[in-house]
């Protein structure tokens, strides 16, 4: 049996296995364990890197920066919501920097809380911990893997009072990451053979055939970052937080969208998740939709278009 067949095989093995309450069970001391670890990279690595990215890519990102228009908040009605942004795979919390300047400017509170990547059986109960913590309405937003996590948990948060999808999934009950990945030919992380796309890593306590898996940085620019300048998308290869791979096989549970107003970005010129793919989940969702020229890190490449529908889905809700 070939290397990618016995690679899809444990996926799917292990992606079922851990949706059951039992294994989940069996499962949540390595979770902990490998998030433990994590959070240390995050704090000492992956979120000091992004800084340093951040700040080396400030002279080519600053004629961009000061071609978006500001962001005018005109919520009156009570306290204004904290945003909450979630950030996907392969990539890290300093993604959002140039939303976080934007809405910060605009006094909204943010939080950018880390993202464990280690699937849906465990980043929706870390997210939804933490938005304990925060007094207050909320709004949640997502980007890529992100939204699934959002989708899930924000389900019974009756603080959280609009979901923003940015380039995301937003899946319906059952489904999983790998299936909507692969719904719509086209995507640039879907191949019959996916070691032509990622580095499989291992990592302590990992089940047998789960790995974390990295994109190659070779492809990352014309795969995620198409459409920025090639020595900022090395930067944000080189800074990639991975996701586990048994995210892909872990079913989504009921979504919050079913009763909770959402909003979506969806990038028209994003090789990740093809764009009717995504307009597919938001209408789904019956999100509000506003369709923006951008690959799928639009957050980035176009953070004011991103800001004013987060704005607008608080001005909604709020």
């Amino acid at each position: 049996m070939s290397l990618a067949c016995r690679l899809r095989r444990q996926l799917v093995t292990h992606g079922k296995s851990r949706t059951t309450p039992a294994t989940r069970e069996l499962q949540e001391p390595l979770a902990k364990k490998n998030e433990s670890a994590r959070a240390r990279l995050f704090r000492r690595g992956g979120i000091v890197a992004g800084l340093v990215a951040v700040a080396g890519l400030a002279v080519t990102g600053a004629a961009a920066a000061s071609a978006q228009s500001p962001v005018t908040s005109h919520h009156t009605s009570g306290p204004l919501p904290t945003i909450v942004l979630e950030h996907g795979a392969w990539a890290n919390s300093a993604s959002w920097n140039g939303v976080v300047r934007r809405l910060q400017a605009d006094g909204y509170p943010v939080d950018v809380p880390p993202n464990p990547l280690q699937g849906l059986a465990y980043d929706p109960a870390y997210l939804a911990d933490f938005l304990q913590t925060i007094s207050g309405p909320i709004v949640l937003v997502g980007h890529s893997y992100g939204g699934a996590v959002i989708t899930n948990a924000a389900t019974g948060n009756k603080q959280v009072k609009a979901l923003v999808y940015v380039d995301a999934f937003a899946p319906d009950q059952g489904q999983t990451i790998g299936q909507l990945a692969s719904a719509v030919p086209g995507s640039c992380v879907v191949a019959a053979d996916p070691t032509t796309i990622f580095n499989l890593a291992t990592f302590p306590g990992a089940p047998t055939g789960v790995f974390d898996a990295y994109v190659k940085q070779s492809l990352f620019p014309s795969c995620f970052a198409n459409g920025l300048p090639l020595r900022e998308a090395r930067i944000l290869a080189a800074a990639q937080e991975p996701l586990s791979t048994i995210a892909l096989g872990q079913k989504s549970g009921v979504p919050a969208w079913k009763t909770i107003p959402s909003w979506a970005v969806v990038g028209t010129a994003d090789h990740v998740i093809p764009p009717a793919e995504q307009l597919a989940m938001a209408r789904h969702a019956h999100a509000h939709i506003t369709e923006v020229r951008a690959p799928h890190l639009s957050m980035i490449s176009d953070p004011g278009v991103v800001t004013r529908v987060i704005v607008d889905a608080a001005h909604a809700t709020g």
